[in-house]
């Protein structure tokens, strides 16, 4: 798991510049799903039929990460941005940074004043992100160009995952490549010889701006499917640091992965999220009642989908999120793919989710 989430989080996927990490899932599924599709807006479709009758099951992780995009080259040669995604101006001065050009990769580094010339700075404010720049070491806007940079291009933070102690691993993206491991492992260990129905699922783009490809992938696939349930794997900001608005309760690491209750971009299915909570209980799998409305998922836009679909998420703790180091725990990823493989194997009836007259 690590070394595969260690791949994902290594190819740049901003916001609408997804397609070489599909690329990447497209080759680590080779041979184990039955259908594979790309629509037009990027997003990857697989799926995988089981030998039993049973259920349509719709699930989904964004490939896109929160990042930049160049706005400007100044005749100096340093570039300013614009935000892809929810980005926090105090995390961002002196992070490594990657330009993804048509010549390939310009790397560099976000500028902001030095801490010994604080001085002459309001040193009690957060720096907006318009008065930062990117330094790439070119010494003028003919020399960005010369290197590749063009208006538009793709930024993304250049931090390789590592090891955190014992269990925990440090990186960047892992806001939803961590969910998009999930669900390669999924398919790469579910017995589907043994699976009542067929699961489908979407690897989006675009979450990070308005959830947009799972909005579009799941209206597409609600014209010719009538799902019976569907779950979107994410990660969840945990709250178990040393701040004292958020020790008092939350999500943490280490304590499995959660399930999704409510969150700002919708209201999980009571049955769905009832069932999941089960099959953890029955499995011994350590799970996390979610309820947090700071974030969105996939899920807001696909439960109202089609004729409406009931709906849930299973989600990955991580600290720090959308910054250039989040962390995550080992065994939560391991327990996520275990709660995902046997809520899927619990699958028999169709109509289970359905409300009934």
């Amino acid at each position: 798991m690590r070394q595969l989430l260690s791949e994902l989080t290594a190819i740049p996927g901003g916001f609408a510049h997804e397609y070489p990490v599909m690329c990447y899932i497209r080759d680590r599924l080779k041979g184990k799903v039955d259908t594979m599709q790309i629509d037009g807006i990027g997003n990857l479709i697989v799926s995988k039929k089981g030998a039993l009758d049973g259920p349509e099951v719709l699930l989904a992780a964004h490939a896109d990460e929160v990042g930049f995009c160049v706005s400007c080259i100044e005749p100096s040669g340093f570039l300013r941005f614009e935000l892809r995604g929810g980005q926090d101006s105090r995390t961002l001065p002196f992070m490594p940074v990657v330009i993804s050009t048509d010549k390939g990769p310009v790397r560099g580094i976000i500028g902001y004043i030095s801490a010994h010339m604080r001085r002459f700075d309001n040193a009690e404010k957060v720096t907006d992100y318009k008065d930062l720049y990117i330094d790439i070491g070119a010494d003028s806007a003919e020399q960005a160009m010369e290197m590749g940079v063009a208006l538009g291009d793709a930024i993304t933070w250049d931090t390789p995952l590592t090891q955190l102690g014992k269990d925990k691993w440090l990186g960047h993206a892992f806001d939803d490549r961590a969910g998009c491991a999930v669900l390669i492992k999924m398919f790469r260990t579910l017995d589907f010889s043994k699976f009542h129905g067929t699961v489908y699922a979407v690897f989006t783009v675009r979450e990070e701006g308005g959830l947009l490809g799972a909005g579009v992938a799941a209206r597409s696939l609600a014209r010719e499917h009538d799902f019976d349930v569907a779950l979107a794997i994410d990660t969840t900001p945990a709250r178990d640091t040393l701040e004292p608005k958020l020790n008092d309760h939350g999500v943490e690491l280490g304590k499995g992965p959660t399930v999704k209750i409510l969150d700002n971009s919708y209201q999980a299915t009571p049955s769905v999220v009832k069932k999941l909570q089960k099959v953890a209980k029955e499995n011994g799998i350590p799970c996390q009642g979610e309820i947090y409305m700071g974030i969105g998922t996939d899920a807001g836009a696909i439960y109202i989908s089609g004729c409406g679909i009931p709906t849930s998420g299973i989600s990955i703790p991580s600290r720090y999120c959308h910054s250039a180091r989040e962390v995550v725990q080992e065994t939560d990823m391991y327990q996520t793919v275990d709660l995902l493989n046997a809520f899927l194997m619990s699958l028999e009836d169709k109509d289970e989710f359905r409300y009934k007259l």
